[in-house]
């Protein structure tokens, strides 16, 4: 957890000393957002065992088409 806290105070520091104009608004968002999962982490640390207690899965399932779609139920419903 503390080196998370660094990770937050040196992104801080980094944003304080970063200049607000057009040319940097794209580097201070991605500091935004590095900053946001920081602390979205400290709030609820990830178990080892993710998925396993019913957290995000890491590899989504494939997305499957209409017509796949259709066959399938097609084939419930005949049986």
């Amino acid at each position: 957890m503390s080196s998370t806290l660094a990770k937050i105070a040196e992104i801080e520091a980094e944003m304080a000393r970063t200049q607000k104009n057009k040319a940097t608004a794209h580097h201070l968002g991605l500091l935004k957002a590095r900053l946001a999962k920081l602390r979205r982490e400290l709030i609820t640390p990830k178990a080892p065992w993710g998925s396993l207690l019913g957290g995000e899965s890491t590899s989504p399932s494939p997305p499957r088409s209409r017509a796949c779609a259709r066959m399938l139920s097609l084939s419930v419903s005949n049986n």
